[in-house]
């Protein structure tokens, strides 16, 4: 494609995985990326060594470009950007903090920085520090969110930065990649829509929510905490929602919380886990492969033209 996009990254298609905490590992991104879009490792809270491994593992299963996502506001995320590093990575995307200091080394290693941002400021200040495109995320996006909805956030961002803009949030058909190039993205990332891939390692209950969850299946959990999350409804969401109505406090928010990607990712708890997902859970109905998944994103996309 003569786009901005797959140019940066050696990328068949400007279609990104998005980085999952507990799900998004190297055997899910090397699929995608086999697939020709860019798969990302999810970097979380975990230690280096474990991110080196997932990255080898990526490395085993494909020759494709592939990318890391870096949580800031994880006490490993020295360890982790120096691993991104000695690997050499094909990029990093970043969350919940700000890259700039580790951007040139970045750079020097020939990594492209691709932070995500949740406005039309914090998009132009990384363009400022060296960023190599931006991901717009949506507050229709499962997982930590922001303000403002894709289709707000998309246009403005776009016209805000002169580097490539990737919408992420509300996107889990050609409707959606067409919309978001519309309104001037020149990519897409979607998380909730690989939950269902075969490479995926969520648990089978976990992809079956998604693929039964209806339209108003999804709740916004977490507010008072000033970082919100969106989840697919559940006894645990409702469990958070109560504490909130309450009045509770951090140290009860926190304890609830604690451990409930695992009972959701490994375990399957349809109560206790915590069952991360966009609002265009509603609109996934396929399991299938990551390039099976990939060909009926784009099948009929007025912008993107697939090709096996």
């Amino acid at each position: 494609m003569e786009n901005r996009v797959c140019q940066l990254l050696g990328i068949r298609f400007p279609v990104f995985q998005g980085a999952m905490a507990w799900i998004s590992d190297g055997k899910l991104a090397a699929a995608v990326s086999n697939a020709g879009g860019l798969g990302i490792i999810a970097g979380g809270n975990a230690e280096g060594e474990i991110i080196r491994k997932e990255i080898r593992t990526a490395k085993e299963l494909t020759d494709k470009p592939f990318g890391v996502n870096i949580m800031l506001l994880s006490p490993f995320k020295d360890e982790v950007i120096q691993v991104a590093i000695e690997e050499k990575v094909a990029c990093v995307t970043t969350g919940a903090g700000n890259p700039g200091k580790y951007i040139k080394a970045f750079h020097e290693a020939g990594i492209k920085v691709i932070p995500v941002v949740p406005s039309v400021a914090l998009a132009k200040k990384m363009e400022k520090l060296g960023a190599d495109a931006v991901v717009a995320e949506g507050n229709e996006a499962g997982g930590h969110i922001g303000k403002l909805s894709s289709m707000v956030l998309f246009p403005q961002v776009s016209d805000a930065v002169s580097i490539p803009v990737i919408g992420a949030g509300g996107i889990a058909d050609y409707r959606g990649v067409d919309a978001a190039f519309t309104l001037g993205a020149e990519g897409v990332q979607l998380g909730t829509y690989f939950i269902p891939a075969e490479e995926c390692k969520a648990h089978e209950n976990y992809k079956n929510m998604i693929i039964e969850a209806s339209d108003i299946d999804t709740t916004v959990t977490g507010r008072f905490t000033g970082h919100p999350v969106q989840v697919l409804r559940n006894r645990l969401s409702r469990k958070f929602e109560e504490l909130e109505k309450n009045g509770g406090s951090m140290e009860e928010y926190e304890s609830l919380g604690r451990g409930s990607l695992y009972q959701s990712v490994v375990l399957g708890d349809l109560e206790k886990g915590s069952f991360m997902s966009g609002q265009i859970a509603g609109l996934v109905r396929k399991k299938g492969t990551c390039e099976e998944l990939l060909a009926s994103l784009l099948e009929g996309s007025k912008y993107i033209t697939y090709e096996k």
